[in-house]
């Protein structure tokens, strides 16, 4: 993963498509934004299928998962796994 902060708050194919959404989601391989699957567009669903990127994370205010489309599992956002590096350890 090397995306942890999304560039945009908005899903932009439902902006230009004049549409709304309920909620937004991030791919965390690109960084892709896009609204979920309970939106009638589903633009994230539509750019997993299209990329392959599996992991997805919810970039609502106070949500802290991630689902993986492979395992079709929730994966907390607290895990070890999914925090940010902190420091590069060769440069000591």
């Amino acid at each position: 993963m090397q995306v942890w902060e999304p560039a945009t708050n908005v899903c932009q194919e439902c902006v230009d498509a004049g549409d709304t959404w309920p909620n937004l989601r991030m791919c965390l391989v690109c960084g892709h934004v896009g609204c979920c699957d309970t939106s009638k567009n589903k633009h994230m669903k539509q750019h997993v299928d299209a990329t392959g990127h599996p992991l997805i994370r919810s970039i609502e205010p106070g949500e802290a998962w991630v689902w993986c489309y492979v395992d079709e599992a929730f994966i907390s956002a607290k895990s070890p796994q999914l925090q940010k590096p902190t420091a590069n350890l060769n440069d000591n």
